[in-house]
């Protein structure tokens, strides 16, 4: 029986003296915990401000057992005693120091990455409403903390990836690096041979091309390329309809870009909705293709998941999409940045609907090979060859 110990970056607050969590975190713990044979015990930051998509959770609800610790609290060597492995998030930077207290005491440790520096420094000049001044401290600061956390990977025991970039960044640090395409979509949830088929049907009998679009809708995700991508698609007289789910500071901005295109009856922004029980079901059922405005690097969920529903996806050849879509073959590419140049791939995608319904097919083959199920066994099975591998 092994001891588990994960140091989270997940909010963590209470209400009336009893934990209010993320949803999402503690069904994933309880993943791990299924999965882990032995006990899996976490630490999480209390946060002041309150967050969404939280719940109340009394302590015998949790799969398991949480230890909370205080905003700016610094992991110490008795946290991490008398446990056998640590798995930790390498994104935050106040935890990358625990290697060296692992290595110190013997424990193992596997980092978790997400995000490469290129996109932490595109994050940075991506704010809105900050100073040139504020923005070269903050990239000087990033590059500190870069320079931190390469030092912590090569002390630990094993790194998991997620993402192809992150994996390509950080593989010569750390040979025991494990590549895993994050995402939420379940063997369960993965769209069926037959929903593909009909959709595409309706699409090649002449229905409107059905784009969807998914997630924060903020500077950092691209979302303001959405109103240049509808003007450039009106005027090569696309026939499309575009499906908006997300919430974000450029909501409004959104709308009124719409309403200025006279493009609110093929437009529709639906909020922020259930992902299982409402998001997959319309995507599975309607969406042709994912408009994928990403000008960062980052691992998105919503690429595979957008496949797992037959939807192939036209995207900016950042990092992720670009290596993801050579992958999968299950998606196009146009140049970073360039909504004229998405909006034309688009257009000739819209063009031939039996090439667009391909290149769904091999996206939805691709992302059943890599369902939430299919990555988490093998994250699992990293850490327990990680285990039981002797450090060099």
């Amino acid at each position: 029986m092994k001891k588990l110990l994960v140091i989270s970056s997940a909010p963590a607050g209470f209400i009336e003296g009893t934990p209010y969590l993320d949803v999402k975190f503690v069904e994933g713990m309880r993943f791990y915990c299924d999965a882990w044979d032995g006990e899996v015990s976490c630490i999480l930051r209390k946060r002041d401000a309150s967050f969404p998509f939280g719940k109340i959770f009394r302590e015998p609800e949790l799969p398991f057992h949480p230890i909370f610790k205080e905003k700016g609290a610094q992991i110490r060597k008795q946290d991490i005693e008398g446990y056998d492995l640590v798995l930790c998030s390498g994104d935050n930077q106040d935890y990358l120091h625990v290697s060296e207290l692992c290595r110190k005491n013997s424990v193992k440790i596997v980092y978790i990455i997400e995000y490469i520096f290129e996109t932490r420094i595109q994050a940075i000049l991506l704010q809105r409403g900050r100073s040139l001044v504020k923005k070269l401290y903050a990239m000087g600061s990033a590059l500190l903390t870069e320079i931190r956390r390469r030092r912590a990977f090569r002390l630990s025991d094993g790194l998991q990836a997620n993402g192809f970039p992150a994996r390509n960044a950080y593989l010569s640090l750390n040979q025991n690096t494990l590549l895993y395409l994050d995402n939420r979509i379940r063997d369960c949830m993965q769209a069926s041979n037959d929903e593909v088929t009909k959709k595409f049907e309706n699409l090649k009998a002449g229905a409107p091309l059905k784009l969807i679009h998914s997630g924060r809708l903020e500077p950092m995700k691209g979302s303001q390329d959405i109103v240049p991508i509808l003007r450039s698609l009106n005027e090569k007289s696309v026939n499309f309809e575009l499906h908006i789910f997300g919430a974000g500071s450029l909501e409004k901005e959104i709308q009124q870009g719409i309403r200025a295109l006279e493009l609110t009856n093929n437009v529709y922004l639906h909020g922020a909705v259930d992902f299982e029980n409402e998001l997959v079901p319309f995507a599975r059922e309607n969406a042709h293709i994912f408009l994928c405005c990403h000008r960062q690097s980052d691992p998105s969920c919503s690429y595979l998941e957008n496949m797992g529903c037959g939807v192939a996806i036209a995207g900016y050849d950042n990092r992720m999409w670009k290596a993801l879509s050579e992958a999968s073959q299950g998606g196009h590419t146009a140049p970073l940045g360039n909504p004229e140049a998405l909006a034309t791939l688009i257009a000739e995608m819209a063009s031939d609907p039996d090439r667009i319904f391909r290149t769904a097919q091999s996206a939805h083959s691709y992302a059943r090979a890599h369902s939430f199920e299919h990555e988490f066994q093998r994250r699992i099975q990293h850490l327990m060859d990680t285990l039981h591998t002797v450090r060099a």
